[in-house]
């Protein structure tokens, strides 16, 4: 199909590092992350689950990095149907969950990872060399039981970003 616009693809943006008085934090955004589909299989019931997904290392002079911290946290969004409202949930802050009517608002949320805790102050080493790598799967989240039938699985659907390094002296 010559001159169809191809969809653009989901990327990470807006990377930053920095830390609190007591912790290395980490905030980034999914940029071109949703589709029409993935919006209307909301509304009809199937969650979105985007896992970010990331490594700290310590950069070494010789041939390995060293491996600090390894972790994964998720954000999930469904559509409550009585409510006719947007529900998202945070892993990494399970009681802090948030509601908005307005679809806008919940792609956003999901989206952006608002610093996130990665590690400890006192486990760096000062001025030393680290990197993280990080990068973010997007995936249609179970569905509610007997809902298999009426919307079908898309292989489409899922993806994965480029991995991002981010390297930075503590």
């Amino acid at each position: 199909m010559a001159g169809a616009a191809k969809a653009p693809t989901p990327e990470i943006k807006d990377i930053i590092v920095t830390t609190s008085d007591v912790d290395l934090l980490l905030f980034a955004t999914v940029k071109n992350g949703f589709t029409q589909e993935m919006l209307d299989d909301v509304r009809a019931g199937a969650p979105i689950v985007f896992t970010f997904s990331l490594k700290l290392v310590k950069i070494s002079d010789h041939w390995l990095d060293s491996s600090l911290v390894e972790s994964e946290v998720t954000h999930t969004l469904s559509f409550d149907q009585q409510h006719q409202e947007y529900r998202i949930v945070f892993s990494n802050q399970p009681d802090k969950a948030l509601t908005t009517k307005n679809i806008e608002e919940a792609k956003q949320l999901l989206a952006e990872l608002n610093g996130v805790k990665v590690i400890a102050l006192s486990q760096l080493i000062p001025d030393a060399p680290y990197a993280i790598h990080f990068k973010v799967v997007l995936k249609k989240g179970s569905l509610p039981l007997g809902m298999h039938n009426i919307l079908p699985f898309s292989s489409l659907w899922n993806f994965e970003t480029d991995r991002r390094t981010i390297e930075f002296r503590y």
